[in-house]
């Protein structure tokens, strides 16, 4: 991605781990974030616009472009910002069903932003359904995380109980001068509590990353992950193209997942992690493919902001690489192997060192960068993210929140990426696919559900 070199000085530099991803930009593998909210009714295209110019820009950083100034990256506030080449109107074409949605969202996904400007976009697709309408959203890595552009999306929105107000209490977070923390952080802890807790407890070890990433320690821990086997080869692996593909799972009540959990002695996550592997794993033999004995990795996202950081935009996690276990036909006996895999990484100072490598890759020569990159892809097949979302239902532009997913992007010439996300008591499965590899993801996501209805039937056999 190239940006324009700026005469003066960026008024705020680019860290170095914002840096490292923003340089993870390739035309065949966007590092762009990809969501979108379902509004329940049509929602005029101007009354958008007057939202997000006013909760949007007020944060700086949705104002700035990234310059450089001899060679060095930093945010500087775009001297031709226009607002109206990032918030665009698409009407869908009939009938405005779930394949037209998937069509256009798959060819959105493929699209670069301009380096040029502030690297973010809102589409408002019309004639969802014959009625509806959706908010996409489009935003470069290098802005934020996803507990980040969480808050940011929180800022958009207002209880779909109550009225619709000027401004947010979660936007004054981002302000540069903020006057209230306090009912913003209130607000944050009753609609995403979840989400808040994350940040209560970040990583073990996090505030002694300056002794782990120097000495004898970083770089034990950067040999283990550099001497790890490369990934088997499979249909999930191989060179990527442009073209992106879409899907997404049906709305699964949460209130479920706990059930399966406490019947078979899981977590939430390992459940869900059970159920995607197994769909893996059913794509697999549905193309023919060998399953028995087979794993490979996913880079699974880990927080590293802390409650006192809630509001700073950038990014601050680390990553495991979570073996999953496709070989494993029974899903009871997958989950427990998923149990015990994730404990034992979740125990490590893994999330901590790669965090470390990410500011190191942000600091090194391009060429650099990108051989580290493709060294760690080789060993990992896909992304997966999991983001505790708002428990309560929402509204944007006076329209409750039906439904949220979004898209991860995947980073080293990975093909596949897998996102979860729950929001109001439900949760929902995001993939996103690189077209000459998976041309069909929805069959993954159709596996994923015959997977989590066998987990169900075995957790009411297991209660009599």
């Amino acid at each position: 991605m190239d940006s324009p070199e700026d005469p003066g000085f960026p008024r705020e530099p680019l860290s170095a781990v914002d840096h490292a991803w923003l340089r993870m930009d390739e035309p065949s593998n966007l590092m762009i974030i990809n969501g979108v909210l379902v509004l329940d009714g049509p929602v005029p295209f101007e009354r958008i616009r007057d939202l997000l110019r006013r909760r949007l820009l007020a944060i700086p950083r949705f104002r700035q472009r990234i310059a450089y100034h001899r060679g060095a990256p930093g945010w500087e506030e775009d001297p031709d910002f226009d607002f109206d080449r990032h918030v665009l109107r698409l009407a869908l074409p009939p009938p405005g069903d779930e394949n037209v949605l998937r069509e256009l969202v798959s060819g959105l996904m493929s699209e670069p932003l301009d380096p040029g400007r502030p690297l973010w976009s809102f589409h408002l697709l019309e004639g969802y359904k014959g009625q509806g309408c959706i908010l996409m959203g489009r935003l470069h890595h290098c802005i934020g995380d996803g507990m980040a552009l969480l808050l940011v999306l929180l800022s958009l929105t207002d209880p779909a109980a109550g009225r619709e107000d000027l401004d947010s209490p979660i936007t004054d977070l981002f302000r540069e001068s903020p006057r209230g923390h306090g009912a913003a952080r209130e607000l944050a802890e009753r609609l995403m509590p979840d989400g808040v807790r994350l940040m209560e407890q970040p990583a073990e070890g996090f505030r002694s990353m300056g002794a782990l990433v120097t000495g004898v320690a970083s770089a034990g821990a950067f040999a283990r992950l550099l001497l790890r086997l490369p990934d088997p080869s499979t249909v999930f692996k191989g060179p990527l193209g442009i073209p992106k593909r879409v899907a997404w799972s049906e709305p699964i009540p949460v209130a479920d997942v706990k059930e399966i959990g406490a019947a078979l002695r899981g977590t939430v996550n390992d459940v869900l992690l059970s159920a995607m592997t197994g769909g893996l794993r059913r794509y697999l033999g549905r193309k023919g493919k060998r399953v028995d004995g087979v794993s490979f990795r996913a880079a699974m996202p880990v927080n590293l902001r802390s409650l006192d950081d809630m509001a700073d935009l950038g990014n601050r996690f680390g990553l495991i690489f979570l073996s999953l276990p496709v070989g494993i036909a029974d899903p009871v006996e997958r989950l427990a192997e998923l149990h015990r895999r994730s404990a034992a990484l979740k125990r490590s100072a893994e999330p901590i060192v790669v965090y470390a490598i990410l500011k190191l890759l942000g600091r090194v020569p391009l060429a650099v960068q990108r051989l580290v990159v493709g060294i760690f892809a080789s060993k990992t097949t896909a992304v997966m993210t999991n983001v505790p979302g708002p428990r309560e239902p929402l509204a944007l532009a006076g329209r409750p929140i039906r439904e949220i997913f979004f898209w991860v992007p995947q980073s080293g010439r990975v093909g596949l990426g897998i996102s979860i996300f729950s929001y109001a008591g439900h949760v929902r499965l995001g993939l996103a696919s690189d077209t000459g590899l998976i041309p069909d993801p929805e069959l993954i996501v159709e596996g994923f559900h015959e997977e989590f209805e066998e987990l169900r039937a075995r957790a009411r056999a297991s209660q009599g």
